[in-house]
């Protein structure tokens, strides 16, 4: 029970961590949800408090013909979708926000396609 206890609490340290740096920085922020099966994520301005953009793979436009979303295909999909997104709602830089998960696997994929789809961190 220990073992979960101090995993738990690395990971919340982890997330406040992460998170008042991308904050402090004043840019917009990507934030990324990981589930087993799904990957979100979305942009927020924390001066208004609201979402400005987001996709994810329980999008019914995603689902159809996928297989899975918990992957890094999908996860690269999303990254790619959120940029056009944003771009066309005139968003070009953002701070991006991993939370409590490490930068690899499905979070590094997004964000990777994200960067490559004109979006810059």
């Amino acid at each position: 029970m220990k073992l979960f206890k101090r995993v738990a609490q690395q990971r919340e340290r982890r997330a406040f961590r992460v998170r008042n740096a991308v904050r402090a920085s004043k840019r917009l922020r990507l934030s990324v949800f990981r589930s087993n099966k799904h990957l979100f994520a979305q942009i927020i301005d924390d001066s208004l408090g609201k979402t400005l953009v987001s996709a994810g793979t329980m999008e019914p436009g995603f689902r159809s013909g996928k297989s899975t979303g918990g992957n890094c295909t999908a996860a690269a999909q999303i990254g790619k979708l959120l940029a056009e997104r944003a771009l066309a709602a005139g968003i070009a830089e953002v701070a991006f926000d991993r939370g409590q998960y490490r930068f690899h696997g499905r979070v590094a994929a997004l964000a990777e396609a994200a960067r490559e789809a004109g979006l810059s961190f």
